[in-house]
């Protein structure tokens, strides 16, 4: 299995929607998505329990894969492969 670390130096951009409220996270993130290229990887980290419903269902109907998701004392962290 891959840790944390070698996931976050396999991403192409990051953001951080920490403090944002639903849908903010969701939209900043689509709007990242936009600059980057097939196959770019995009690490997110929200604040909003919410973030976990929106980004697999988001990722599931806009064709990106969602390759790893995960939550460390209310840090949401997604991984996002540009489809």
């Amino acid at each position: 299995m891959i840790d944390t670390k070698e996931w976050a130096e396999a991403c192409d951009a990051e953001l951080d929607a920490s403090g944002l409220k639903c849908p903010l996270p969701l939209l900043k993130a689509k709007l990242e998505l936009n600059r980057l290229s097939s196959g770019a990887v995009l690490k997110v980290t929200a604040t909003d329990a919410g973030s976990q419903r929106d980004f697999r269902a988001f990722a599931s109907l806009a064709g990106h894969t969602l390759l790893r998701e995960e939550c460390d004392d209310g840090v949401y962290r997604y991984w996002l492969r540009k489809a």
